[in-house]
């Protein structure tokens, strides 16, 4: 495949006519007409990205992930296998709901979201964040922010290579970060 091509497996659907180049997408994978996928990413099996989806560059979106109509996945993101994204806080089978009803939810860019996690609609997960496997996200992740449980609890802070942060929040990989109230940054 060439660097220009979209690779879409045979026994993928993909009716999206803005999927970026050098994205792969694998079988049982499913983009909706209408969703966009940036350039360079990977679209694991039995994935399903809907209508109103966006998702940015160099993505992993990994093995049975759902993402709806106004989630946002930034540049750089992984979505850990059966991680779960929702749109409507108070759904109903008998209640249509306009596109505008739903609430937005966005990943931010680098940040990484665990295996089965469940991201509830209307928050933001930080650049850099990391969401423990089975997390269930309630509430805005800051940038950096290591959090795990149910509901999901800031335990730490990540580095953005995804080591855990020790207590002086100097990473062995060379860089170190400064805490300013609840707000975590990288040393320049």
């Amino acid at each position: 495949m060439a660097e220009s091509e979209v690779f879409v497996h045979p026994k993928a659907l993909c009716e999206s006519d803005q999927v970026g180049a050098g994205t792969r997408v694998w079988a049982f994978a499913h983009i909706m007409k209408g969703a966009k996928v940036g350039k360079g990413c990977n679209v694991c099996d039995h994935a399903f990205i809907e209508s109103g989806a966006v998702v940015g560059d160099r993505v992993t979106v990994k093995n049975s992930v759902l993402l709806w109509d106004a989630v946002t996945i930034e540049d750089e993101v992984f979505l850990g296998p059966n991680a779960v994204f929702t749109n409507d806080f108070t759904p109903r089978a008998h209640v249509r709901k306009s596109r505008d009803q739903f609430l937005p939810t966005r990943v931010r860019k680098g940040a990484s979201i665990g295996a089965n996690a469940t991201i509830v609609c209307g928050i933001t997960v930080g650049e850099y964040a990391l969401v423990g496997a089975g997390a269930v996200v309630i509430r805005d992740v800051p940038d950096y922010a290591l959090v795990v449980g149910n509901p999901a609890r800031r335990v730490g802070w990540a580095c953005r290579c995804g080591n855990k942060l020790p207590a002086g929040l100097a990473c062995t990989c060379g860089l170190s970060y400064s805490l300013r109230g609840d707000r975590l940054s990288l040393n320049a």
